[in-house]
């Protein structure tokens, strides 16, 4: 597989944005300029997903998997422990990571993986019907997020705030789910699992950019007691799958 193709901007302590299951780097594009001013942000396409190349035959993108990948193209920057934000799989991948290697934070958006056994029915059957509309009916979904109305019945399970998303962001959301190449071969490989790695390795700083691992969910779910040891997970009215492209993460 080629190296995972990537954005990168702005100066200062490195932080890894990870998307979620059907998205790409660009769900990311609306918060970057303002984290770009702090940090050096780097935003990778996950295997199968955006630009970058499905994982090869017989190799299962698993998010420990998808972990590894990542953790490769920062082994190829010379990235050493860098602040981490994954949002819904993208956090489970960033929990992964964070086993593998240090890193210097942790923040998870909604994270999936921290469910007691596989993933809950409801997310599936809502996965699924997204994957299978985006496919099927994409030019109808286009039309309707013209619209705010639109936006909330097409983005709502998916996003903290779909009427902050415009037209364009909407339909870019869209395509992307429809193209990701490695969308089902990576929903079935988390369908009967959930987060078991290790503890992740993190290494706090006596700086405010050192905190641990934050958790942030739209309400106050029953996966919160399975979040790893950090500070106390928060509340962040903003969350859902894809706070993203709404408003920055609560740093």
């Amino acid at each position: 597989m080629e190296s995972l193709r990537f954005s990168r901007r702005g100066a200062g302590p490195s932080l890894v944005l990870i998307h979620g299951l059907g998205s790409s780097r660009a769900a990311w594009d609306p918060v970057v300029p303002q984290l770009a001013e702090r940090f050096d942000v780097i935003a990778p396409d996950l295997p199968g997903f955006g630009e970058s190349e499905a994982l090869g035959p017989g190799d299962e993108p698993h998010p420990g998997r998808l972990a590894a990948a990542v953790a490769d193209l920062l082994d190829e920057l010379h990235i050493d422990r860098p602040h981490l934000v994954g949002n819904s799989v993208g956090g489970w991948v960033s929990l992964e990571l964070a086993a593998l290697r240090p890193v210097s934070s942790v923040t998870l958006l909604s994270p999936a993986g921290l469910w007691p056994r596989g993933v809950p029915l409801y997310s599936l059957a809502s996965l699924r019907i997204t994957r299978w509309a985006s496919l099927h009916a994409a030019g109808l979904l286009s039309r309707l997020v013209a619209h705010r109305v639109g936006r909330i019945l097409v983005l709502g399970q998916t996003h903290g705030r779909p009427t902050h998303v415009t037209p364009d962001q909407a339909r870019a959301s869209i395509e992307a789910i429809r193209t990701a190449r490695g969308f089902d071969a990576a929903l079935a490989a988390t369908v009967h699992r959930h987060y078991s790695a290790a503890a992740p390795s993190v290494h706090r700083s006596p700086s405010r950019s050192g905190r641990g691992i934050c958790c942030c969910f739209p309400a106050s779910p029953a996966t919160w007691n399975s979040c790893p040891p950090a500070r106390a997970p928060r509340r962040y009215p903003a969350a859902a799958t894809s706070p993203c492209s709404t408003a920055p993460p609560p740093w």
